[in-house]
């Protein structure tokens, strides 16, 4: 019989015995069609767009009201200068790639986020997921776990994946205050045992329902969410991985007492406990980098703390074994003007931006991309949202050319239009 598994895989077979099943084969399959293994994934979104030229891809040699007032610092790799203001990351530059020269042409906020979120520019037909519910339908994490959790409200959602793929979210953390989750931390006066009787009466009601057989999509996922809600408030270990309290102080410090450091925090947890997903959004008007004023005055307010978190981030996660499983990638959904406006600050510019991945399969201590004298647009063709969806999708475990069967019926290709950038992988 023919079963069409490769040598690797028919080793893999033997390693545990004849005890083989279909699902496994399929899955073994699926595997070897992606060519890669699956992993976690971490998006930390920085909404608002911060500028490509102040952080990671500085001019130092153009004109002053291009360049700017921040000036490089080298980093430990040879060549590769950073933001005098990322000191952190600069000593890290060994552990994470700098993509240069992504480039598209959505310069509104709302629009450029779903694009930046999904890797498909915004349709008129089809509603795209974001990356988090693409991973809750490939990879679902065990039954006490939520696939994906999203650090603030999702902006893009699950799109024609439907709702069940939709993600558990969580409020920002803020240091020395007591942290809950709705859903997942009990309500004053519901105990576990009250919330039992309280879904045994539901499924009694339940029964009396189950001749429509023509429930939609929408029910469809409220039902899951139910039973997920259920099995989260019963999970130790999900109440456990939102107990941010159980951090040391040092280990707070050492992310920073502040909203981003202590959303990586959480993030950090939450892939340690066996979440699969996890989206960090940091959106005005808490951390805002749509600086069309005062650039560069409030980027020495921004810069610090992403400087300092994500730089504890990719270290916790290096010491826990965990950086080679999870799969990063930190942007924000377009750059800004090359040159600066009369008010101090930079205006939407989407014709280049930068980005930073880690993690995974992630070829570091490296730059892929160049952009132009002023940063204003690629040398070359330069790379698209669509390339650096693939490229995430790729490192996570899941083919970008992937087709889902969407809640309508018509198979939809995950990036319609992007291929993993060349070198980064």
């Amino acid at each position: 019989m023919k079963t069409g598994l490769t040598r690797r895989q028919w080793m893999q077979v033997g390693a545990i015995g004849s005890c083989l099943t279909l699902s496994d084969y399929l899955r073994l399959k699926a595997s070897d069609e992606v060519g890669q293994q699956k992993r976690s994934g971490i998006f930390i979104f920085l909404e608002g767009a911060p500028s490509h030229q102040d952080t990671f891809d500085l001019k130092p040699d153009a004109p002053i009201d291009y360049r700017g007032e921040f000036k490089p610092i080298s980093t430990n790799i040879n060549g590769i200068q950073i933001c005098e203001h990322l000191p952190e990351l600069a000593k890290r530059a060994d552990q994470y790639a700098i993509i240069r020269g992504i480039t598209h042409n959505v310069a509104d906020h709302g629009l450029a986020k779903k694009y930046l979120l999904t890797g498909n520019k915004v349709s008129q037909t089809i509603s795209y997921p974001e990356y988090g519910s693409v991973v809750s339908r490939e990879f679902p994490s065990t039954k006490e776990l939520p696939t994906y959790v999203s650090i603030d409200e999702a902006f893009a959602g699950p799109g024609y994946l439907g709702s069940q793929y939709s993600p558990l979210t969580a409020n920002k953390p803020k240091y020395g205050i007591p942290y809950s989750v709705r859903g997942v931390s009990l309500e004053e006066g519901l105990t576990v045992e009250k919330y039992r009787s309280q879904r045994e009466l539901l499924r009694d009601l339940d029964i009396t329902f189950r001749g429509f057989d023509d429930l939609d999509d929408q029910v469809r996922g409220m039902d899951r969410f139910q039973e997920q809600a259920y099995d989260i408030i019963n999970s130790p270990a999900t109440r456990q991985a939102f107990k941010m309290s159980a951090e040391t102080d040092a280990e707070h410090r050492r992310f920073g007492r502040h909203e981003f450091g202590q959303s990586l925090l959480l993030a950090a947890r939450l892939i340690e406990a066996g979440v699969h997903f996890v989206t960090v959004r940091l959106r005005p008007a808490e951390f805002d980098f749509d600086t069309h004023s005062d650039n560069f005055s409030r980027l020495k307010q921004l810069l610090p703390p992403f400087d300092l978190g994500l730089a504890a981030l990719l270290d916790r996660l290096g010491e826990r074994g965990l950086l080679e499983s999870t799969a990063i990638m930190a942007a924000g959904e377009f750059g800004r003007t090359p040159r600066v406006n009369p008010s101090g600050g930079r205006d939407h510019w989407a014709r280049a931006m930068c980005a930073l991945m880690a993690g995974g399969a992630i070829q570091t201590g490296q730059v892929i991309g160049e952009t132009d004298k002023t940063a204003g647009e690629p040398v070359s063709e330069g790379f698209s949202p669509d390339d650096l969806a693939a490229s995430f999708f790729s490192n996570i475990g899941i083919g970008p050319k992937t087709e889902f069967l969407s809640n309508v019926g018509r198979p939809i290709t995950l990036v319609r239009e992007g291929r993993a950038i060349p070198g980064l992988l």
